[in-house]
């Protein structure tokens, strides 16, 4: 059974620090591309930040808004991906999701999310 398992979440105040981490299971999981995407309340969900299957030349990228403050990383040995997020901000405030992708086998699958949210 597949499961993407994501925690970390919470409260946080404005230039605060969280971890997110997503626990994999029942998959192969060093050969997905990772990703974390988030929706905000009103606006649709984007692309936050993601990271190649590849340890050996692993490559990130990064929506603009969180360049230099949200760092993507994955533990192989651990089957588990996270997302270090600095100096958060209201506008950072959504439900956080955990995506795994292959190409290769044409799989896609999501985490339930968690909730994130910014506020003083």
């Amino acid at each position: 059974q597949v499961q993407l398992v994501e925690s970390g979440g919470g409260l946080v105040l404005p230039g605060g620090t969280l971890r997110l981490s997503c626990a994999a299971s029942g998959f192969a999981f060093s050969s997905y591309a990772m990703r974390w995407d988030r929706k905000a309340l009103g606006k649709v969900r984007e692309l936050v930040a993601a990271i190649t299957r590849s340890i050996i030349d692993t490559r990130t990228d990064y929506t603009d808004s969180v360049k230099g403050r949200f760092t993507i990383s994955r533990d192989n040995g651990k089957n588990t991906v996270y997302l270090q997020m600095d100096s958060l901000k209201p506008d950072d405030t959504a439900v956080y999701f955990c995506n795994a992708h292959s190409d290769l086998r044409g799989s896609d699958y999501w985490g339930q999310g968690t909730l994130v949210t910014v506020s003083s």
